[in-house]
């Protein structure tokens, strides 16, 4: 599809430290796009090296397991970028990304990306801030899936939405309601065993549902039970 949204980075998290002369200079070297939901926009070992800017919609980063199932990552909204890693290391690319609305990128040539990085250290540190954070978020999931139960394992990504969720006080609004698939393809379960574990969860009053949204009623008790099995 042909692009349709503005030409416009100011809303990216990691050019903030520019000026608007500077961010305008990239946003010229930028090839822009509108992808539906749905949507492929990086294939897992594709040779590109692009940078992408999400100016509008959001995405998510999945990867394949051997067996051919999909495992959802992270995803992302309007503000945030994917694919430095391989403009950064030069290989192919680590996992897929998909659109899960209408959604309008930037898309910057690798040599483009390093020059930025190169010309500005402020974009360069929030970059490795974003990096750091990769690493831990990475190794928090692969200690999950080599210890945890598959319930464990649902626990904490319900956990995870709960403390992304509206928070108000003890209590977190998740809106819109987790997705069983969702949630399973992020815990490596499946959709009944996520079903399971939310039904046993209501039956103690740990959540609910209200129109649109998951209240999860009680994110401390949540946390103890996710921290206990982890050891903490």
């Amino acid at each position: 599809m042909s692009g349709a949204g503005g030409h416009d980075l100011s809303n990216i998290e990691v050019l903030a430290s520019l000026s608007p002369e500077q961010r305008r200079d990239f946003e010229k070297s930028c090839q822009w796009r509108t992808f539906a939901a749905g949507e492929q926009i990086i294939d897992q070992q594709s040779d590109s090296r692009d940078v992408y800017f999400v100016t509008r919609g959001k995405v998510r980063m999945v990867t394949f397991a051997m067996s051919g199932r999909e495992v959802a990552l992270e995803d992302q909204g309007a503000g945030t970028y994917f694919g430095e890693l391989a403009a950064i290391d030069g290989q192919p690319r680590s996992t897929s990304v998909v659109a899960l609305e209408t959604t309008d990128v930037a898309r910057m040539a690798p040599e483009r990306f390093i020059h930025l990085v190169k010309m500005y250290p402020d974009v360069a540190h929030t970059v490795m801030q974003h990096l750091a954070q990769v690493i831990r978020a990475s190794v928090d999931r692969i200690v999950d899936l080599s210890t945890l139960g598959a319930n464990n394992r649902v626990h904490g990504e319900l956990l995870r939405q709960a403390l992304a969720g509206k928070l108000d006080g003890d209590t977190s609004v998740i809106s819109p309601i987790p997705v069983h698939s969702d949630m399973a393809s992020r815990a490596s379960t499946t959709r009944e065993t996520v079903a399971r574990v939310m039904n046993d969860l209501a039956r103690q009053g740990l959540v609910k549902r209200e129109r649109n949204s998951l209240i999860v009623n009680d994110v401390e008790k949540l946390r103890e039970m996710v921290d206990k099995v982890r050891g903490f």
